[in-house]
């Protein structure tokens, strides 16, 4: 868990400089986390429920990965943080190390989108990022199953916390100009919310950054040149457009969502 981000103070943590550079720190732990996974295949027996038998169970094996961990970092308060957000939060168990009193950061809201990401995770982001293997079974074995899922859960977590980390980006765009979006956000108006909130010119930096550091840390500084082009260690097309179709739309998602949420009383 990356904690870089001084979640204690409010007014660093809705800073827009602040959350930006937590953002491009995000990056770098989504880019090692899926150079970890990739070194096994896509193997789909891993997401399919009932792809691999588990006593007691009946989703998939890295369903059952996902929330046996969940479980054990719920007991030490993790998704009692305000940036952190649980793929199975209805059957976690309660902390037993005392809560930590955080201050007022954002608005209460419902917004979770945990099971879109997992599902673009698997059916699109996965299998363009992961090399093809050749061999009749692609290189799929039982015994790549607990590694490759465990990698999932690292690559899964870091990326739903990037995409929530949307809501301190609304948040602190909110409070910059509090008319404006009180205006769209009581006449509903999401094409002026997602006008609001893109930046294209940002965007194409983002994009650029992602692919140089994919290209980057996917290379063997040490091997020759014509080998560090032939036996990088991911695709790097693959991680942008991971980044482009579903980490930067899931985040202007998440921002939509938690503004038209932004009004409503308190409960």
């Amino acid at each position: 868990m990356d904690t870089t981000n001084d979640l204690s103070d409010a007014k660093s943590a809705l800073d827009l400089a602040n959350i930006r550079y937590q953002l491009i720190r995000l990056e770098d732990t989504i880019i090692f986390h899926l150079i970890d996974r990739v070194q096994f295949p896509f193997s789909p027996r891993i997401y399919t429920p009932g792809g691999v038998s588990i006593p007691n169970f009946a989703g998939s094996f890295l369903d059952w990965m996902l929330l046996q961990q969940e479980k054990v970092h719920a007991q030490v308060r993790r998704y009692q943080a305000p940036d952190e957000y649980a793929f199975f939060p209805d059957q976690l168990p309660q902390p037993f190390l005392a809560p930590i009193s955080y201050p007022h950061l954002l608005h209460p809201n419902t917004v979770n989108l945990n099971q879109k990401i997992k599902s673009a995770y698997i059916k699109h982001i996965l299998p363009a990022a992961c090399v093809k293997r050749s061999g009749p079974d692609r290189g799929e074995t039982a015994e790549n199953y607990g590694s490759a899922a465990v990698m999932d859960v690292a690559c899964l977590q870091s990326l739903s916390r990037r995409i929530h980390f949307g809501k301190f980006v609304a948040e602190a765009k909110f409070r910059e100009d509090p008319e404006g979006f009180t205006k769209m956000i009581e006449e509903k108006d999401v094409d002026g919310l997602a006008n609001a909130i893109t930046k294209p010119a940002v965007e194409q930096q983002v994009l650029k950054r992602l692919e140089l550091k994919a290209r980057t840390y996917g290379t063997d500084p040490s091997a020759p040149a014509d080998d560090q082009k032939r036996n990088i260690k991911i695709n790097v097309d693959a991680v942008v457009a991971m980044y482009r179709d579903w980490v930067i739309p899931l985040t202007k998602e998440v921002e939509i969502d938690y503004l038209l949420q932004r009004l409503d009383p308190v409960p």
